[in-house]
């Protein structure tokens, strides 16, 4: 796979000779149980998979090449280039200007860009409108398009879809940059409707099997559907798609209640032509973090820290899946992790910040699971680390420990 340059202050010396370690060890990538770190009264548990992904680091990259050839330029972001506001943070700081933010508010008028400004287009990439909107002024859009491929895959399997008369179903949150790109680019080729979830999903069915009707999947649906949406002719022939970064369970849980539905419908001997199979839509990296996270599952801690941003849909759905089991502390940064008796994380159902006390737990050795999104830098990964290990005294070295995992598995 291709060696992004990123800067190396993104970058963990400990976490980095971790990976390479489990690189070595499974090549394949077929064991998605965790390293264990024992520095004696505390003990981590490292998820087999987390951080940077191949899109985010191809983002990153193309960001500062873009700062690096351009010093004389106003440069741009669409939006966030990716979900972590420290990235965003030190992209601000360098003189990127961002044009509008997640929820597509503007921040900077189209009409006051100029033909020379640069415009970066971010990893989840963006709608053909806005496409045109800045080609209209002139702007190339091209050279700076950070647009990941797997999401554009997405995009290439719905004009597929589309080029056949199937309809898309597309699993995602209406209001996400990624999902609003991947509706843009699908309701071009193919009557294209969202679904959150898997509830959503079965109010879907039930409008194909005639159980509900138009009015109801309107009510349901209005604002996630193609303008002129007609569910009786428009849910004869149907395909699903995700956003990349939802839940890969969740998305095989809805084709599966989908292609049933399209049985009960049609019968089984047409469910070929009701039915697109698409599995191939579904993102590696979202998948290895996620088969990741129920490897930890399968072991016992005290507590789980989770780090990555809060608007980060592929670290929420990590936290949600590990609270199920054990406490768990969604945190951007170790600054958060106030001291051994307190911490200040995210309530992601809430969307406010909230704290707990007691944090880590008074015991003569603590397990704690430790992971992060796919926009999470490595370095913030290992300072959490680093701020939990600073409050137990008679903890052994990182490099005794890492050196010790390391002459193990020569």
């Amino acid at each position: 796979m291709k060696k992004f340059n990123i800067p190396e202050f993104y970058k963990s010396p400990i976490i980095s000779r971790i990976k390479e370690m489990r690189k070595i060890q499974d090549p394949r990538k077929k064991d998605f149980s965790p390293t264990l770190l024992d520095f004696g009264p505390v003990r981590f548990l490292i998820a087999r998979h987390f951080g940077f992904c191949y899109g985010v680091e191809n983002a990153i990259e193309i960001s500062y090449q873009a700062l690096k050839e351009n010093p004389d330029k106003r440069i741009f972001l669409l939006s966030q280039m990716i979900h972590n506001p420290n990235v965003n943070r030190d992209l601000q700081e360098r003189g990127i200007g961002f044009i509008m933010d997640t929820e597509g508010r503007q921040f900077v008028e189209w009409e006051s860009l100029r033909p020379d400004d640069i415009v970066i287009i971010p990893a989840f990439g963006t709608t053909l409108e806005t496409e045109e909107k800045l080609e209209g002024l002139g702007i190339e859009t091209y050279k700076y398009n950070t647009t990941c491929p797997f999401v554009e895959r997405v995009w290439n399997r719905t004009e597929q879809l589309g080029d056949k008369d199937f309809t898309v179903i597309i699993h995602g949150k209406h209001n996400h940059e990624e999902t609003r790109a991947t509706f843009s680019h699908s309701n071009k080729n193919a009557p294209s409707v969202i679904v959150k979830d898997l509830g959503q999903a079965k109010e879907l069915a039930a409008v194909i099997l005639g159980e509900t009707n138009r009015e109801d999947f309107y009510r349901a649906f209005e604002d996630r559907c193609s303008e002129n949406f007609d569910p009786e002719t428009h849910l004869q022939r149907i395909g699903v798609v995700n956003q990349t970064t939802m839940l890969a369970t969740e998305t095989q849980q809805i084709s599966k209640l989908l292609k049933d539905t399209m049985v009960m419908k049609f019968g089984a001997q047409d469910v070929v032509n009701r039915f697109a199979d698409t599995r191939d839509t579904l993102c590696y990296a979202t998948n290895d973090n996620q088969e990741s996270t129920y490897g930890l599952l399968k072991h016992n801690a005290d507590l789980a820290i989770v780090v990555g941003g809060y608007n980060s849909s592929n670290t929420s759905h990590l936290v949600e899946l590990i609270e199920e089991k054990m406490p768990t502390y969604y945190i951007s940064r170790a600054s958060e992790i106030s001291s051994k008796d307190e911490v200040q994380h995210y309530d992601h159902y809430a969307d406010k910040m909230t704290a707990s006390n007691p944090f880590i737990p008074d015991k003569d050795r603590v397990d704690v699971i430790l992971t992060s999104g796919a926009s999470c830098p490595d370095a913030m990964v290992e300072e959490v680390l680093q701020r939990v290990l600073g409050f137990f005294d008679s903890a052994r070295s990182t490099d005794d420990v890492i050196g010790e995992l390391e002459a193990q598995s020569a």
